[in-house]
């Protein structure tokens, strides 16, 4: 990643192989912000797709390299919504509709989980991921947005707020009642460390 900005400054300038690195570099993870937020693997490879149509169009406007990422989330995040409005439009989705699992090779790969640990235990933090997504999926939209950006994406909360285009105590709020609906999620389908055995 050092030679990021590099990238950047020379996509931003109309470098058609820059910003094809760029997507390569941030393929997974847009496509794993997008898997986590619908739980479907055709919708979150659509979202990635149009992302990187989307920057690839527009990154001439980005004012400051320093600002990419949180520029490439909010395009990610826009047609997250934009993809939920149409099929929201189109019929009513229900959860029964998404199947555990599916797309899960590219849902993981950045867990890039130790290949040497027994299968049983392989077993347990998949079974633990698949729960923790479904509990997700219950969370409103916006709630689930800055849960996924931070929890597992790793942003920064003004990072959040800057994609989402939200002051930083709205993005806390939204974070700390999303963790608290989700808490009491797992505590109503009785979710806990010792009733799935992982550690």
């Amino acid at each position: 990643m050092m030679h990021t900005d590099d990238l950047i400054a020379r996509a931003r300038e109309g470098d058609h192989h820059a910003q094809g690195r760029l997507m390569q570099i941030w393929y997974k993870r847009i496509y794993n912000f997008s898997y986590r937020f619908f739980y479907d693997h055709d919708q979150a490879m659509e979202v990635a797709q149009k992302t990187f149509i989307a920057m690839h169009r527009n990154i001439s406007l980005l004012q400051e390299i320093t600002r990419f990422r949180s520029w490439l989330y909010t395009i990610a995040v826009n047609c997250c919504r934009e993809e939920l409005r149409r099929r929201k439009s189109s019929r009513a989705v229900s959860l029964h509709e998404f199947r555990p699992g599916e797309g899960e090779e590219s849902y993981r790969w950045e867990a890039s989980a130790d290949r040497s640990q027994d299968p049983e235990r392989k077993f347990r933090q998949g079974e633990l991921a698949d729960l923790l997504q479904s509990c997700l999926m219950e969370l409103s939209d916006e709630q689930r947005e800055v849960l996924i950006m931070k929890e597992y994406e790793g942003l920064k909360f003004r990072e959040i707020a800057e994609a989402l285009s939200l002051s930083e105590n709205t993005v806390k709020s939204r974070m700390y009642y999303g963790l608290e609906a989700m808490k009491r999620i797992m505590e109503s389908r009785k979710i806990t460390k010792e009733t799935i055995g992982y550690e």
